[in-house]
């Protein structure tokens, strides 16, 4: 398992492992219509440059076994952990924990905030986050349960 940094080249296999990785990851937790509201099967270009721009903009981690990308995470100036997933045949190995600890490493900011979803919520209780709000999300019309949580 190799971490390195963000490529262009990874996108469409990132947003690929993003889709799947809620789809069966996260639907003991979320409805078929909520999932689908956040990680639609298909990506439009302007999406898909806006997650480059982001992916690029911050520091942002690739967990790869070989050619495979197992997981990824990005995290901005502020201490906002934007994004962490990890593949779904790639749980339970360390993968989340292992660019956990290199975005929180790199930020600058004494607090690190993000917003977990109901699935990620006891990773980030166990990293020492904690829960700051319970919040309502739309996603395409469609609303989702996240919380906002912290850690110092």
């Amino acid at each position: 398992m190799i971490f390195r940094k963000y490529q262009q080249e990874d996108l469409p296999q990132i947003l690929r492992l993003f889709h799947d990785t809620v789809h069966f990851i996260c639907s003991g937790d979320y409805t078929a219509a909520q999932l689908d509201a956040w990680a639609p099967d298909s990506f439009d270009t302007d999406v898909q440059k806006r997650w480059h721009c982001t992916l690029t903009e911050h520091f942002t981690v690739i967990a790869e076994e070989g050619l495979v990308i197992t997981g990824f995470g990005d995290i901005d100036d502020t201490g906002y952990l934007d994004r962490l997933y990890v593949h779904k045949d790639y749980q339970r190995q360390g993968i989340a924990s292992g660019i956990c600890d290199r975005l929180e490493a790199h930020a600058s900011p004494n607090i690190i905030t993000t917003h977990a979803s109901i699935t990620a919520k006891p990773f980030f209780q166990k990293r020492g986050y904690h829960v700051a709000a319970r919040q309502t999300v739309e996603r395409h019309g469609i609303l989702l349960t996240n919380f906002i949580m912290k850690k110092e």
